[in-house]
């Protein structure tokens, strides 16, 4: 049987001796439930942000105002404020953030329903990735969780 992803992800973190912090917009919080899960996560996660406003995400998090209006909230120059903003505010080796669209509304032609960026800060560079889901709102914000889970995970195998 494989070892759950999470799992993978936490037990390098714990191996390594760092720590994690999220920033969440369209999952309210999923992925810190997530990191959290499972025993002994105090070793790897101390806490997180949920900023599903953009005034949150300036408030919280540094998003500067001009960013969310040029590019809105579901973007790439978001995710990565976002990301370098947790990771200064929470002191951790590692802040993953996500924003997107889990519907059933808010989409467009240009962003529809089911699109998430996703940013993975160090204490050396942020990278940012997007990824189209499909499925319900639930659907969704599981997949993104899981998505921002292996990118950490990928990072952590190099």
């Amino acid at each position: 049987m494989d070892t759950p992803l999470i799992q993978q992800v936490t037990e390098r973190l714990a191996e390594r001796g760092e720590t994690v912090t999220c920033a969440e917009s369209c999952t309210g919080g999923l992925l810190a439930a997530e990191m959290t899960r499972l025993p002994g996560s105090s070793a790897w996660f101390e806490t997180g942000f949920v900023t599903y406003s953009d005034q949150a995400k300036q408030q919280l998090l540094g998003v500067n105002a001009a960013t969310l209006r040029h590019y809105g909230a579901v973007s790439e120059q978001t995710v990565r404020e976002m990301a370098l903003g947790a990771l200064i505010a929470a002191k951790a080796d590692y802040a993953l953030s996500i924003s997107g669209i889990a519907g059933p509304d808010g989409g467009s032609e240009e962003k529809p329903v089911g699109t998430v960026w996703f940013g993975l800060a160090t204490k050396q560079r942020i990278w940012a990735k997007q990824h189209q889901f499909s499925g319900d709102r639930q659907a969704v914000r599981s997949q993104s969780v899981q998505f921002a889970l292996l990118m950490l995970k990928r990072y952590l195998e190099r």
